[in-house]
């Protein structure tokens, strides 16, 4: 599982050095996508395509899942961490998020997310406060 906020910075290659305690799940590969919000998705392979075969039973005929299929896996970009833990952000993710050599990355239980700053939060302000004043259940049990 992929906990906690870090604010490393991307070196002038556009590489980011993984937060130390993101490396081991990513050892073996990572696979970034664009993700909702405009941020950058990490998963490993495995996250991948499990995602893939739930996407796998939703129904091709629909526009909007044909168009959420594309938009997924036409824009990834595999790779494997250098022996520092650094992975390539390629332009057309950095261009897509607005990051630039600052970044926010955020684990988000079973994904980590990459974020522009400024995105990150003004997106936190929003959401905090809304999680704040819930005065229900979102979820059963939850």
């Amino acid at each position: 599982m992929f906990i906690g906020t870090f604010t490393p910075k991307l070196d002038d290659k556009g590489r980011l050095i993984l937060p130390a305690k993101f490396r081991d799940a990513f050892a073996g590969g990572v696979v970034m996508t664009k993700g909702q919000e405009r941020c950058i998705e990490l998963q490993t392979q495995a996250q991948l395509e499990a995602t893939a075969a739930r996407l796998r039973e939703a129904p091709m005929t629909d526009p909007r899942v044909r168009a959420y299929v594309r938009v997924l896996f036409t824009g990834g970009h595999d790779q494997i961490p250098d022996k520092q833990g650094r992975v390539n952000v390629p332009a057309p993710l950095r261009e897509y998020a607005s990051i630039d050599r600052e970044v926010v990355v955020a684990g988000v239980m079973d994904r980590v997310e990459m974020w522009n700053p400024e995105a990150w939060a003004a997106y936190s302000a929003e959401q905090e406060a809304a999680f704040a004043g819930l005065d229900h259940e979102i979820f059963p049990g939850i």
